[in-house]
């Protein structure tokens, strides 16, 4: 079974996250999104939250499943016997720190292969920073995050989504 990590913290999940997850569905037999839990951020949602909005948005997809993890990626892409690292690129950006990122884990364990992955050109301006304060804002941020997501911000922020009238009124 071919199965690969697709990691990060997913504070929210964007849709440009769950757009590179349905695209290693196709690729792989079975992705595990791991949420990460870094000290060092102040999160919005809990590692549990989380996790339950990845499964929420991913439930049509069969093969992926959400898991919170914390430590070493490569201990912990061993200890799920999977093959590959799922990392997405937004922008040129993004790709000196994905390359070091991906040097260090083949370092840490030459068997652990990164695939960089692009989202569709029409999410590589989205961010989970971007979302969370648009959505702290009471900004529209249906077209940015899964339905189940959207709701989500709004219960935490206390507001209702924003309603957009309909094109062409």
């Amino acid at each position: 079974m071919r199965t690969v990590v697709y990691p990060g913290s997913f504070d929210p999940l964007t849709n440009g996250h769950l757009d590179v997850i349905e695209r290693a569905a196709r690729l792989f037999d079975r992705v595990i999104v791991a949420v990460a839990q870094n000290a060092e951020k102040a999160p919005l949602f809990t590692p549990e939250e989380r996790c339950a909005l990845v499964v929420g948005a991913t439930r049509q997809l069969g093969n992926v499943e959400a898991r919170a993890f914390d430590g070493l990626l490569v201990d912990y892409v061993r200890g799920c016997d999977a093959q590959a690292v799922i990392r997405g690129l937004r922008a040129v950006s993004d790709f000196e720190f994905e390359f070091q990122m991906a040097l260090m884990n083949r370092k840490l364990d030459e068997r652990v292969e990164t695939i960089f992955m692009m989202p569709k050109d029409t999410y590589t301006f989205l961010s989970s920073r971007l979302v969370k304060e648009i959505a702290r804002l009471g900004g529209d941020v249906r077209d940015f995050v899964p339905k189940n997501v959207g709701k989500a911000l709004a219960k935490k922020f206390g507001a209702e989504p924003v309603r957009r009238p309909a094109k062409g009124n």
